[in-house]
């Protein structure tokens, strides 16, 4: 609930996006609660915040923990916040206790995960993992043309150390589920084996401007009248392969965008998830061809544009074990669970091992103020983070 000062807005939850002012003061609180309990805090060159505690044989690979703290525009105040405070937590706990562990143990708030401000999602731990080059992610701009590499040296989190991984033991992030399974079938933890695919697309279709008026609807070259079945197919796409199947529709922009005069081009936002691969590739060749064929019969044009590509990701057996082993140890209920959403873990897999914890959120909602999360079941859910850290952090 501190953290979610930083961003505060009217109906409770968070716009807290990436290098804003808003972040930066998160970050520095973030730290400070680090450094009381004797970490030591490093920042990377786009931004990621490492916090360490030692370990018994500092010279171990640590064990890595956590998530992000930057927020969507209208966002809550638990996505990402709950798993950079749960590794806090742990630390903490660790420190109050008295327990040393064998290897050192770091919790991480990676840079711009949500990609809301600065597309794509999950950029630092991107540049990180060797996913998305250094140099050209300081070139992304936002909305207002502010580029990202000049956000971070305004807000002073242009760190020194290098943006890529050192040898890990093991990698965990806590999260809200952001869907309704867990909630709906009354279970306290989701044991995460993996994260669904995903295909972000920019689809352009162009017409002829006109006057609104004199212009008989029989004569135009509206690009609205090849985004209706268009919009239309893509749903009966994602029901064909239902249930994993999603398609949204984030964001669509008529240009020039005046009220009287049909538009000459439509820019609509495109996300399509699903978790197995062959599925998502049938659901891309199935889109194009749509996109095709309706601006076609129209004589319009349309162009899609893949921004970017997330893989399905599947966690490794060993740490999904861990976190299914200190589930049952503790007594609570649970169950295998793919995460719908991309996660930092998804590039975080691709150089150390790795799993996911998730608790139930309310109604599984998410990207909202009104996102909630009981006490209870975030307690339930740092213990079996708490748990995981112990069975990995030891020597072997």
């Amino acid at each position: 609930m501190q953290m979610a000062e930083f961003g505060a807005i009217p109906k409770g939850g968070c716009n807290r996006q990436t290098l804003t002012d808003d972040d930066a003061s998160a970050r520095r609180s973030f730290i400070g609660w680090c450094r009381e309990i004797g970490c030591t805090v490093e920042v990377d060159r786009i931004g990621n915040v490492f916090a360490r505690r030692r370990g018994k044989h500092d010279g171990l690979p640590p064990v890595l923990v956590g998530s992000h703290l930057d927020t969507q525009p209208t966002g809550g105040r638990f996505d990402g916040v709950f798993g950079v405070l749960s590794g806090l937590e742990v630390l903490r706990t660790l420190e109050e206790r008295g327990i040393e562990t064998d290897h050192p143990i770091e919790v991480v708030n990676w840079t711009n995960e949500e990609g809301s401000r600065f597309p794509p999602a999950m950029m630092g731990s991107g540049v990180w993992a060797g996913v998305f080059d250094l140099e050209q992610t300081y070139a992304t701009t936002d909305k207002a043309g502010r580029k990202l590499g000049e956000e971070l040296k305004r807000i002073g989190f242009m760190g020194e150390r290098e943006a890529k991984p050192k040898p890990l033991k093991a990698a965990f992030e806590i999260h809200i589920e952001q869907g309704p399974i867990l909630e709906a079938a009354g279970l306290n933890i989701g044991v995460v084996t993996g994260i669904q695919g995903l295909r972000w697309y920019d689809l352009t279709i162009t017409g002829k401007a006109c006057h609104a008026g004199p212009t008989p609807m029989n004569g135009r070259r509206d690009p609205f009248l090849a985004a209706w079945p268009i919009l239309r197919g893509c749903y009966e796409l994602a029901d064909r392969y239902a249930p994993w199947g999603r398609v949204t529709f984030g964001d669509i922009r008529a240009k020039p965008g005046s009220r009287n005069t049909v538009p000459e081009k439509l820019e609509i936002s495109v996300d399509m998830r699903h978790p197995d691969p062959a599925a998502l590739d049938e659901m891309d060749t199935q889109f194009r061809k749509l996109v095709d064929a309706e601006c076609r019969s129209r004589n319009l044009a349309g162009d899609v544009s893949e921004l970017w590509h997330m893989p399905a990701t599947q966690f490794d057996r060993s740490c999904v074990d861990v976190v299914r082993d200190a589930t049952d140890a503790l007594g609570y209920s649970h169950m295998e669970i793919v995460s719908g959403a991309g996660h930092d873990s998804l590039y975080v897999a691709r150089v150390a091992p790795t799993s996911m914890i998730f608790v139930p959120c309310k109604d599984g909602l998410s990207h909202n103020e009104e996102e909630y999360a009981e006490l209870e079941d975030l307690a339930r859910g740092a213990n079996v983070l708490l748990q995981s850290v112990l069975s990995v952090a030891s020597a072997e």
